[in-house]
């Protein structure tokens, strides 16, 4: 089997690295390969990429996630997040390929307090949101043949997150202020990557697994809990901070405004990924917890 990985120096595609090598012979690009063209920038470059390599599986981990800076640059963040997802799932479609693709809770209007299921209606608030919606749209679209993962909060060891964010702060201040609000549950980029092969081979077996899933780890807490958890982890592991998990005060969203609106709900319902693929989506306090072991 040919697997072709789009987007390989993201988050979840440098995880996705890892976990699609035992299945195949992997092609991992990025926007910056020369081998083969992945730039989602141009997405006339990608049809032509993907009829050469001419995989069994495309995974795309390619996305504009620089969700305030999309406000201000709608059609980038269009051709990144929906022209070019589009065009790939044409091409997947001409050559009988599964397609993989990722999307967000951002898809939904964060009302509620509920976890969001597949097929409730979407009211994306934001650029970012509304064009990881028309990829969405235009992957189920054109590639008849797919998985679309929607997920929330994504977290990696590797780069920069919240996580080492709230503990870069709380050893430089004494007080920390977080949202409390906003509800979703922190995911891993590994779980992803894992289920993501996994639900490939499984879908491979059963083509009638293809379609739309909610991935996000079990549970769920707010920003504030998050960070709490965060500094309770690091305190415990003998880091010295200024500001421990007692010196987070909860705010609201409307205390840090920003060009992009925040969804307030952002949990997604995974009982359908469950059911569908025999999995129990861990508690998302164990995958921060080892992501916290590996880089404390």
């Amino acid at each position: 089997m040919k697997l072709l990985l789009l987007g390989k120096g993201g988050q979840v595609g440098w995880e996705l690295q890892r976990s699609l090598a035992p299945l195949g012979e992997l092609v991992a690009l990025d926007f910056d390969s020369t081998d083969f063209h992945a730039d989602f920038s141009r997405p006339e470059q990608l049809a032509e990429t993907v009829l050469k390599v001419r995989p069994d599986v495309i995974v795309n981990a390619a996305a504009h996630t620089a969700v305030d800076k999309a406000e201000s640059e709608p059609e980038f963040a269009r051709k990144l997040n929906a022209t070019s997802p589009g065009v790939v799932a044409e091409a997947a479609q001409q050559i009988g390929a599964l397609m993989v693709h990722y999307s967000t809770d951002y898809v939904f209007d964060g009302s509620g307090d509920r976890p969001w299921q597949e097929g409730d209606d979407t009211g994306p608030l934001s650029v970012y949101g509304q064009t990881k919606l028309e990829g969405e749209q235009l992957v189920a679209k054109h590639c008849a043949n797919h998985l679309i993962f929607r997920t929330s909060w994504v977290y990696a060891a590797r780069g920069g997150n919240f996580a080492k964010t709230m503990l870069r702060l709380a050893q430089e201040r004494e007080r920390l202020t977080v949202i409390d609000d906003q509800f979703g549950a922190p995911t891993g980029a590994e779980l992803l990557a894992d289920v993501t092969a996994h639900a490939i081979c499984d879908t491979l077996r059963d083509p009638g697994k293809v379609g739309l899933y909610h991935l996000v780890a079990s549970g769920e807490t707010t920003w504030h809990g998050y960070a709490r958890f965060v500094l309770e982890q690091a305190q415990a592991a003998g880091v010295a901070l200024k500001a421990g998990p007692e010196a987070v005060d909860p705010v609201p969203t409307s205390a840090f405004p920003t060009p992009a609106v925040r969804p307030n709900n952002s949990r997604l319902d995974t009982s359908k990924l469950q059911a569908t693929f025999g999995l129990v989506l861990p508690h998302w306090q164990a995958g921060v917890a080892r992501m916290l072991r590996e880089t404390l």
